[in-house]
């Protein structure tokens, strides 16, 4: 009985309440709001006795609700009261303060020494040199995007705006993200959503992500067509294709958006009809081989008046990727950039076993296709991009030292934006107005200021690149490697990069004389005319 009555305690409070202050409130009106409550209560608490679908509310009355509550707000205490500095959830505090400091220009110095743990495993710093440089100017950081099949190279930022379609992120977003992009002289990849109007308006350099929805580029059955993809590839701004075969949030998964949320605009964007399905297949549908993948890339090169094609991916099979490899020795097409996304990445909402269990972390993917290509001869013809938790600038050293070229990040520019990781990205109740398409909620995003911030973020992080370069003794991001980079392996024990992991030599895999029973065996496995593997 007294179980039962604690149970039931706060419904009886409140509808002894109810009866007692609704009488009082016509003789003292100082009483209504109380009352008002008091009913209010009431009334909730004898809905959740009758309703089915909430057992604690059926057992326990009104204060079965504080449960909803908590778990509402739970995110939010848990990011500005219980989390630790250092604790990733997917971003620290440190890493989101130190982009917030230095998109505002303000001082990102730190007293009292390092909060982390030096001695702990996986730890990692550079290796400082006896001899420092002079600082070099950050605005030499570019490298040069294009082969000799490419007639208009790009001169790319090492530090660059990953892959954030418009309907996922807000007009507003995409307006201030491409400003401060133009504003830094750096490059915006647009996503799979195409290129919309709001990409346009800041006039900053362009990056045109080729999904396998074929989105701005597509015929009214979804298929490829050429007259629309060289319409847009061969505008100014637009500056390199980007063929997207996986993605780091969701590789191997195709998309849609809901009838519901393709309004006019984005239906304008990615040439789909209003009000239906957007559908994003798996599968590209312009290729199903890797030779055929090649010519897909000679189309796009041709199309787009000779601009840099390449292509984008989480690793998943490697004898796939080496395939892909094979073709292009075959063929004779090399494509000029590819981007190895990690699984870490992702900006859209996916399934939690995509997110957590499927895809190769950047690194390990960056290392593969790194060492692919130097054994197949073509390291020299084809940049490496990387994305994956880049947001400091020891993240594009440690990437650079490995084996990339430049490096793009995604949520790092969120942050800059003013994205405070409320983890509502799909709810469409973004508190920023970055990641959403509620007018009113994007409307607190300010485009002149928050593109200020893009490029004051962009510049701050690569001015800190310069000091880390200049204390190693280098005065260009290209002269790092993998003996620049230090890792703990235990308490007592640290290794460069360079002997933690193989690096093969120029041409071994193509000649046969790679002796890493790995790279070896995948590479005897790869087919340059099926994804498929030999038996």
């Amino acid at each position: 009985m007294t179980l039962r009555l604690n149970r039931f305690s706060a419904l009886a409070f409140c509808l002894a309440a109810a009866l007692v202050t609704v009488p009082l409130a016509f003789k003292y009106h100082w009483l209504w709001l109380p009352a008002l409550i008091a009913v209010a209560l009431a009334l909730v608490g004898l809905r959740d006795l009758v309703q089915k679908e909430h057992a604690i509310r059926r057992n326990y009355p009104v204060i079965g609700h504080i449960r909803w509550f908590a778990e509402l707000i739970r995110p939010e205490l848990r990011q500005y009261l219980f989390e630790a500095d250092e604790e990733a959830a997917p971003f620290s505090r440190s890493q989101r303060s130190l982009v917030y400091r230095r998109a505002k220009g303000i001082a990102g110095d730190q007293p009292f020494g390092t909060l982390l743990d030096v001695y702990r495993e996986g730890y990692e710093f550079i290796g400082h040199s006896t001899r420092p440089s002079a600082a070099a100017d950050p605005a030499s950081f570019r490298i040069t995007i294009g082969n000799d099949q490419c007639r208009q190279p790009y001169s790319a930022s090492v530090f660059n705006i990953s892959a954030m379609s418009f309907g996922s992120l807000s007009a507003n977003a995409i307006r201030a993200l491409n400003t401060g992009a133009r504003l830094g002289n750096f490059s915006h990849d647009t996503g799979e959503g195409s290129i919309s109007r709001y990409h346009r308006e800041g006039g900053g350099d362009i990056v045109w992500e080729i999904a396998s929805g074929y989105f701005g580029c597509r015929d009214e059955h979804g298929s490829f067509d050429p007259d629309r993809f060289a319409r847009q590839a061969t505008e100014a701004q637009v500056k390199m294709i980007e063929i997207k075969l996986s993605q780091g949030a969701k590789p191997g998964h195709g998309g849609i958006l809901p009838a519901p949320k393709v309004s006019p605009e984005i239906a304008e964007t990615r040439g789909v009809p209003v009000g239906l399905d957007c559908i994003s297949p798996p599968n590209h549908s312009a290729f199903s081989t890797p030779l055929e993948m090649m010519s897909f890339i000679a189309q796009l090169r041709t199309l787009s008046g000779g601009k840099p094609v390449g292509f984008k991916l989480c690793l998943g099979q490697p004898w796939e990727f080496m395939g892909i490899v094979k073709a292009m020795l075959e063929s004779g097409v090399v494509p000029d950039f590819i981007v190895v996304d990690g699984a870490e990445g992702g900006t859209g909402a996916a399934p939690v076993e995509f997110s957590d269990h499927i895809g190769l972390p950047m690194r390990e993917g960056l290392l593969f296709v790194h060492n692919v290509l130097i054994g197949a001869g073509l390291r020299t013809k084809v940049k490496i991009g990387v994305a994956g938790r880049i947001v400091s600038a020891f993240d594009i050293a440690s990437a650079l030292a490995i084996g990339a070229d430049w490096t793009n990040a995604a949520r790092g520019f969120m942050f800059a934006l003013g994205c405070v990781q409320a983890l509502s990205c799909n709810t469409n109740r973004c508190p920023t107005g970055v990641a959403t398409q509620d007018a009113i909620r994007q409307r607190a995003l300010v485009v002149p200021d928050k593109a200020q911030r893009v490029h004051l973020f962009h510049a701050n992080t690569l001015k800190a690149l310069s000091d880390m370069l200049a204390a190693a003794g280098l005065t260009h991001p290209s002269d790092l490697g993998p003996h620049h980079l230090v890792r703990r392996v235990s308490p007592t024990e640290i290794r460069l990069f360079s002997d933690l992991h193989v690096f093969l030599e120029p041409g071994e895999l193509v000649s046969g004389s790679c002796e890493h029973a790995f790279y070896r065996r995948n590479w005897d496995a790869a087919r340059a005319d099926s994804f498929d593997r030999l038996s």
